[in-house]
């Protein structure tokens, strides 16, 4: 099929390169446009512009998906079906009326459970044990269209969103040619979602990914994950904003924390850096003081100088 794809981070390249090493024909991209990155702000190209274009592949940057212009090049381009990866923005139906086929997109979640932005950190921030990837054709509302098919994915105790959508990007990338094969070929028809399991997936922003030392250390550990590597999970020690990675693991009873720290108190022991939650302390791993470089989180305890005074994470 004369394929146009549109995608736009790097979790989005594995399904271009799959499809580019395809038997279908990938005659455009769509992502989105040019984006200020970096300390200095540049305008930089997305994942998907960069790869699209090492392979020589005309680029489309619509400011909206609703641009006549763009419509105008769509339609001029005469794609029979437009598969879509982590694009982010919404297709109007101008758009999605144009390629014989539709658009297909590839959502990682286990539709109709996360349909929305952050699949992949709601699966985590949940504690869901497994996950996986759907192909399924797009209409006017979110995530709702008829699905064509499924890979499931195990969620690791030690997964972050990174680690996980990494896993997810690579298995979905398969799935989404498969996919398209089943359509030229005729043998595949999409099925209606089912009305019950439907959860909402919404964008995770840095406000909420402040950690609350008063929940559960195992909902602390989710939270932190969930965020990592975006937008990141923080906390606060003195008015001052600690960026933290992943943490080392809850403590056991012989860490020597004693009767355990309180819901944000910073415990410092020669076995590492706990912090106290509602249930069971928490051994810090990697942090990132406001301004500085990420370290370990002993060596961050050693230029803190609490001189005996008890330390509270907000």
């Amino acid at each position: 099929m004369r394929l146009v794809f549109a995608g736009t981070p790097a979790a989005a390249v594995p399904s271009l390169d799959a499809l580019l090493s395809s038997g279908h024909e990938v005659a455009a991209v769509v992502t989105r446009p040019d984006a200020a990155a970096g300390r200095g702000l540049r305008l930089a190209a997305s994942p998907v512009a960069l790869r699209a274009e090492a392979a020589g592949v005309e680029v489309l940057r619509p400011q909206r998906p609703r641009d006549p212009d763009f419509l105008a090049r769509l339609a001029q381009i005469g794609p029979d079906c437009c598969p879509v990866t982590a694009y982010g923005a919404l297709i109007p139906q101008a758009a999605l009326d144009i390629p014989l086929h539709g658009w297909v997109n590839l959502h990682f979640s286990l539709l109709p459970a996360w349909r929305g932005a952050a699949p992949v950190q709601h699966a985590l921030l949940h504690g869901d044990d497994v996950t996986g990837a759907t192909t399924f054709r797009l209409v006017a509302e979110l995530d709702a269209g008829p699905v064509y098919g499924v890979v499931t994915e195990p969620v690791r105790p030690s997964d972050t969103a990174g680690d996980l959508l990494e896993r997810l990007s690579q298995s979905g990338a398969g799935l989404l040619v498969a996919t398209l094969d089943g359509i030229e070929s005729g043998e595949l028809q999409a099925r209606p979602q089912p009305p019950d399991g439907i959860s909402l997936a919404p964008k995770i922003t840095p406000a909420d990914a402040q950690v609350n030392w008063k929940l559960p250390a195992a909902a602390a550990d989710r939270l932190i994950r969930a965020c990592t590597p975006s937008p990141g999970a923080w906390t606060v020690l003195d008015g001052a904003r600690i960026k933290l990675g992943p943490l080392a693991g809850v403590a056991a009873d012989d860490d020597g924390a004693g009767a355990g720290p309180g819901p944000g108190e910073l415990r410092i022991l020669r076995s590492g850096v706990l912090v106290g939650t509602g249930t069971l302390p928490v051994r810090l791993g990697e942090v990132q003081p406001d301004g500085k470089r990420r370290m370990q989180a002993a060596e961050w305890a050693r230029g803190i100088r609490l001189n005996g005074r008890t330390a509270v994470l907000g």
